[in-house]
């Protein structure tokens, strides 16, 4: 019955996360919004981007906080550079995201719950020295770290390639010891 309730809550979280990985907004480099940015995407948008509140019970934890303090201010995707999104206030803890007119939002969430679709004989994917669990849904992917003291999700538009996967493994190799991966 637990596994059941979570297992539909990290569904219901990715569905609305998918939702708001659509749904866009820029930035300046300020952290305001800028008031003249247009859309030529639907995907793009302006202003700050709303992330829907996630069971994350790790969000405020030292280990999350290390791994977005190591975050990079821009990802390159298609050889351009995209910037650091502000968050809709109330901003949930543990997230942050990238995304501009140009480019679908790239959001990270740390200390989240384990995955329901992680079991025993998941299929990982190594990336750069860090395991991922893939969990494709409408376009986007959830890219979710499992071997590291806290769960990490990537979440992104599946045309952006794994560039941010990547970015997002150096990050938790430099700043979280490896743990056994366990369902």
């Amino acid at each position: 019955m637990l596994i059941v309730a979570v297992s539909l809550g990290v569904l219901l979280a990715l569905g609305v996360a998918a939702l708001g990985v659509l749904r866009g907004g820029t930035t300046s480099e300020t952290g305001r919004a800028d008031a003249g940015a247009s859309s030529s995407s639907p995907r793009a948008g302006s202003g700050p981007l709303a992330l829907p509140p996630v069971e994350a019970p790790e969000a405020e934890s030292a280990a999350c906080r290390k791994v977005l303090d190591a975050l990079p201010a821009e990802l390159s995707v298609d050889d351009a550079s995209v910037p650091r999104r502000e968050l809709a206030r109330p901003a949930p803890a543990g997230a942050v995201a990238w995304g501009d007119d140009e480019h679908s939002p790239i959001t990270v969430r740390c200390g989240i719950t384990a995955p329901a679709e992680l079991t025993k004989t998941s299929e990982l994917m190594n990336v750069s020295g860090v395991d991922w669990l893939p969990v494709s849904s409408g376009g986007n992917t959830s890219w979710i770290a499992v071997d590291r003291p806290v769960y990490v999700a990537l979440t992104a538009s599946d045309r952006i390639g794994l560039g941010p996967v990547q970015k997002l493994s150096e990050a938790l190799r430099g700043t979280l010891p490896k743990r056994e991966v366990s369902p």
